[in-house]
């Protein structure tokens, strides 16, 4: 979210059944403005993306896609972020855009549980084998950093790096599903309590013999 600043937001177009405005802040003020200032009821649904670059299995965590669609998820409004396994400027969208419209209308059609909302991924292939319902891959980021130099002899750094499954075989997860040409749909909860945990945690805190009370 936008915190050091003002945040522009204004009409850019408004025909019979469109209506846009853009907005300078980040994707989650997007819709946190369009909610409070220009819209006269809750939308049907949110849509983030399509993404350049994909945000699959960890990924997720740094995701201004995700961000908006978290924040529709918190208000109530069933939401979907589309994210492309490319970074190329001129990527091809044209394969993604039936499953676009299929995902989105079957959301629409079905709603989805409090709390919850879609990722979803499409590999960068213009013959895509399917669609299939993943759990996030497990892994983390390595050589995330590219060194560079001035003149002056002082560094500066590009963010780089390359992803490493802690599963590869892992034919369940996200990261595979993507790796071997199908649409990767994971559905995620915003709630990342861990709740398996608590009991135990409870546990080691009460050992200091100061009770320290969870709910049942």
């Amino acid at each position: 979210m936008t915190v050091t600043q003002p945040v522009h937001f204004q009409l850019v177009k408004k025909d019979i059944g469109l209506t846009v405005y853009k907005c300078s802040g980040t994707p989650s003020d997007c819709i946190k403005l369009a909610r409070q200032e220009a819209l006269d009821r809750q939308p049907d649904l949110v849509v983030g993306g399509i993404n350049h670059g994909d945000n699959s299995a960890t990924n997720v965590h740094y995701s201004g896609t995700m961000g908006v669609v978290t924040e529709g998820c918190l208000n109530g409004i069933p939401s979907i972020g589309f994210s492309l396994c490319s970074h190329d400027p001129n990527a091809d969208f044209d394969a993604a855009g039936p499953y676009v419209r299929r995902i989105a209308a079957m959301v629409l059609e079905k709603g989805l549980p409090p709390l919850v909302c879609l990722n979803v991924n499409f590999p960068d292939c213009a013959d895509i084998k399917g669609v299939k319902v993943c759990e996030q891959a497990k892994g983390k980021w390595s050589h995330e950093w590219a060194s560079c130099e001035h003149p002056n002899g002082s560094h500066y750094y590009w963010l780089t790096g390359q992803f490493v499954d802690a599963e590869p075989e892992n034919e369940r997860n996200d990261h595979w599903a993507l790796a071997n040409g199908y649409v990767a749909i994971t559905p995620t909860t915003v709630d990342v309590t861990a709740y398996g945990f608590m009991k135990e945690l409870t546990e080691w805190v009460n050992e200091n013999d100061q009770p320290v009370y969870a709910e049942e």
